[in-house]
């Protein structure tokens, strides 16, 4: 089996670049939501949510970087174009929301959908013992499961 430089199969690191492409995509369009709804938010909740909001665009930018990084350190070329990340978008796309519960809900639903694309890739980089994904994806799993416990405590509802 051939390898590339940090030991792992060629054909195989191949495919986690496609799929940390695919969330590195799905990843730009919920920052990008995350700041429409930074920027409409409206109502009696605004001041705890824009900051929140702001918080919430801010790591998904660090993670995106992260992501970018991983497909570089794989060995492929990490995708940089709108029509790329739209192509591969699997999210809703949030436009004009201004009220608090629709954006927690998308918040919640972009977030839920996140986990499944990065549980499918932690179960391929974990089959070639790609460490470095699989320690990416594990972090990124347990705050976005608190994340998304979190708003639905806010929305009172339960998991």
């Amino acid at each position: 089996m051939k390898t590339n430089i940090l030991g792992l199969p060629v054909k195989e690191s191949e495919l986690i670049v496609n799929e940390l492409n695919i969330l590195l995509s799905n990843f730009q369009v919920y920052y990008q939501n995350l700041r429409g709804i930074h920027w409409n938010i409206r109502g009696k909740r605004f001041f705890d949510l824009h900051v929140k909001f702001e918080e919430l665009y801010t790591d998904s930018q660090m993670k995106i970087d992260l992501i970018a990084e991983r497909v570089l350190t794989v060995g492929g070329t990490p995708l940089h174009t709108f029509e790329d990340y739209i192509k591969n978008n699997q999210l809703v796309v949030g436009k004009n929301i201004s009220n608090d519960e629709k954006a927690v809900h998308l918040i919640v639903a972009s977030l839920s959908h996140l986990l499944k694309i990065e549980r499918e890739i932690l179960n391929k980089s974990a089959a070639i013992n790609d460490e470095g994904t699989n320690a990416m994806m594990s972090d990124f799993i347990s705050e976005q499961e608190k994340t998304i416990w979190m708003m639905q405590a806010w929305l009172e509802e339960s998991l």
